[in-house]
């Protein structure tokens, strides 16, 4: 018998994808699954951060966070409830199980729109990642919106997954100059942009330097050409609080696996006229009103551009990864990271050979380079050391070229580090350079 405290499901035919009032109306319902949802209430040390993470043995420094985070304890067992206890598919099943699992994927869409103050969570699309994410933007607005003759403005720091898609939208790319200190230069996209810029994507934060962009001043040079920002917020969204409102950007991504959440999920969000305005960027199920053989009209944002059966897993921790950064604090994190940023640099900055790239202020990132050693054997010798790094040209060749090195060594933080990560890295970096003279 059907509870009636329950909200009634939708019969078969009518899909909980298929329709916009009945995709709309689970946005508002409640979540059924709260202990998913429910922020951490105790207060925390780097010591605690450091004990909710399990992969993380005793004596293992990780210092790659940039690339992945390790996943909290809570973020895991919420995975295995979700795959152990609560599965279904989301959307079209008619099932109680089936419906309460829709409610809790819708439930995290909305924590995901409160997390970076979207106006309302049918701004938000869940990808696979930040890749993901800009490709749909590229291949769905960048199809309607860029014709022959108009140009895209990106920086010279840009991540392949930021230049790559435009390539291949057949856009034409104009690129900004970085500052002496490595960061984007606001006044050179000023003095370049013009009308025929129908974009502008820039990092939010460089995944190679650390950089903050200042996203509010770049988003009036973007509008004053009358040309949409874009910001690739992978790492920003896990090191400091976003808005995406305040920041007044048109488009926003991230992945969740940087977020302490799983792989294999990533947001993109975007102002609800453009994405209403946004053609499908790949067909199927759930993303469609009614099907011919002569004709097919679309569902509205999101569901027009989440075809298929979703990672609805992913959706759920995602929204534990938010909850328990939440739990802890954006600002908190940020305060964290800086300290150990600076500290670094300033260790660094005494060892001879040592180049740093990169601001001062660089937020939880501190790439490198040891004279006479490539990269990848520093990464060799301090995983030798129990330490771990990235090595390499990070994914961000043109920037490589513009440092004038073919690689960098990079140290990358996350609320599980503290000093002796510093201390240990420091450590391998003496044997390196004791190694090689």
């Amino acid at each position: 018998m059907a509870d009636a405290s329950k909200p009634p499901l939708p019969l078969a035919g009518e899909g909980w994808g298929e329709g916009a009032s009945a995709r709309r109306e689970l946005l508002t319902q409640q979540d059924p699954h709260p202990a998913l949802s429910r922020e951490r209430e105790r207060e925390s040390t780097p010591l605690d951060w450091l004990a909710d993470f399990p992969a993380i043995p005793e004596g293992w420094a990780y210092l790659d966070s940039a690339a992945t985070a390790q996943k909290p304890q809570a973020v895991i067992d919420a995975i295995g409830r979700a795959y152990g206890e609560t599965y279904a598919t989301v959307h079209r099943g008619v099932y109680q199980r089936s419906a309460e699992m829709t409610l809790a994927f819708e439930a995290s869409r909305r924590r995901v729109a409160e997390f970076i103050n979207a106006a309302a969570p049918e701004e938000i699309v869940f990808v696979r990642g930040a890749t993901e994410g800009i490709n749909l933007v590229a291949q769905s607005w960048g199809r309607d919106n860029l014709k022959p003759g108009d140009r895209v403005l990106l920086s010279t720091l840009e991540h392949h997954s930021n230049i790559v898609p435009w390539q291949l939208a057949g856009a034409q790319i104009d690129v900004v100059p970085l500052t002496a200190d490595h960061r984007i230069d606001l006044d050179a996209c000023a003095a370049m942009i013009r009308p025929e810029h129908k974009l502008v994507a820039l990092a939010h934060v460089s995944n190679v330097l650390g950089s903050v962009l200042d996203a509010k001043r770049a988003a009036e040079i973007a509008h004053s050409a009358g040309a949409k920002l874009l910001l690739d917020g992978c790492q920003a969204v896990p090191r400091m609080p976003v808005d995406v409102q305040a920041l007044d950007c048109d488009f926003y991504v991230f992945s969740g696996h940087k977020l302490y959440g799983p792989t294999g999920i990533g947001v993109l969000w975007a102002r609800g006229e453009i994405l209403d305005a946004m053609p499908p960027w790949q067909g199927g199920g759930a993303m469609i009103d009614k099907v011919t053989f002569e004709k097919t009209t679309y569902a509205p944002p999101p569901a027009r551009f989440e075809p298929g059966t979703p990672h609805v897993v992913g959706v759920i921790g995602l929204h534990v990864a938010i909850d328990y950064v939440s739990g802890i604090g954006l600002d908190a994190i940020h305060a964290h990271e800086t300290a150990l940023v600076a500290e670094t640099r300033e260790t660094l900055r005494g060892l001879n050979s040592v180049r740093l790239f990169g601001p001062e202020d660089s937020a939880g990132i501190v790439s490198f380079a040891l004279e006479g050693v490539h990269p990848h054997d520093i990464g060799t010798i301090l995983d030798e050391e129990k330490v771990a790094i990235r090595a390499g040209h990070h994914c961000a060749q043109p920037l490589m070229a513009a440092l004038g090195v073919d690689a960098t060594a990079r140290a990358s933080f996350g609320v599980y580090n503290g000093r002796r990560d510093i201390d240990a890295l420091t450590r391998g970096i003496e044997r390196v350079r004791k190694i090689f003279g």
